[in-house]
């Protein structure tokens, strides 16, 4: 992701999510240094994902796919990608929030080898209040980075 991704990035987000993150947020990811990767198609941003890095732990920040290209494995090489990143970068763990109301990408966390570890009461805004989001880990120690 480079900065004149940051306004396709934002559309995406805005069109999935009800309180979507900001363009500032995600210029400052870009900022930071934080892993920012897209997903183009023929020259348009279909996907993105953010990810920190530190302290021996990955944290999966924001994946998202744009509506009509869902379902066709691009999250899950997307995500596959930022867990290679993150173990060749030395990170024992990823860490990820989810809604447990997002059940398809609970099915995809899953399928890769997360596992719940817990639940933050309240994390995510919601309509007539909050949602729990929760916590998912994969240890990253000893795993060798996929050929796709």
């Amino acid at each position: 992701m480079v900065d004149t991704d940051v306004a396709d990035v934002v559309a995406i987000e805005r069109a999935s999510y009800q309180f979507p993150w900001s363009e500032g947020i995600f210029r400052d990811c870009l900022r930071v240094g934080y892993v920012c990767r897209v997903v183009t198609v023929e020259k348009q941003v279909i996907g993105y994902g953010v990810m920190s890095v530190g302290a021996g732990e990955a944290h999966i920040l924001n994946l998202c796919i744009r509506e009509a290209f869902r379902c066709r494995g691009v999250g899950k090489r997307l995500l596959g990608y930022l867990i290679d990143r993150g173990a060749a970068a030395g990170m024992s763990e990823a860490f990820l929030e989810v809604r447990p109301s997002n059940t398809a990408a609970i099915r995809l966390y899953l399928s890769l080898g997360f596992e719940q570890v817990g639940m933050r009461r309240g994390y995510y805004q919601a309509v007539g209040g909050r949602e729990d989001a929760a916590v998912l880990k994969l240890a990253l120690r000893g795993r060798r980075a996929r050929t796709t």
